[in-house]
């Protein structure tokens, strides 16, 4: 089971959780086509209509940016927490 850590602003589309249980794991994509199935909207805040990661949107994988773990080929234990946040922008 892999733990995915949502901020406010994502909330409103995993019907308020901050914290959601997806039965998915290998890699960052298979956990974000997991939640896809359960949480649409919330995955199409997360992925663009392609399934690339939103250009403002990071993911972090047990504390690791996935960018740097390879994306959405990210690997993802059992048991991983997965972070998701949105860019904050402003002045």
């Amino acid at each position: 089971m892999v733990t995915l850590l949502l901020p406010g602003p994502l909330r409103g589309e995993a019907g308020g959780a901050s914290r959601l249980s997806v039965d998915a794991g290998g890699t960052l994509r298979a956990v974000l086509d997991e939640l896809a199935g359960s949480w649409p909207l919330l995955a199409r805040r997360i992925r663009d209509e392609r399934g690339e990661l939103r250009r403002y949107v990071n993911v972090y994988v047990d504390g690791e940016d996935c960018r740097h773990l390879g994306g959405l080929d990210a690997p993802v234990g059992d048991a991983a927490e997965v972070q998701v946040l949105p860019s904050v922008a402003g002045g």
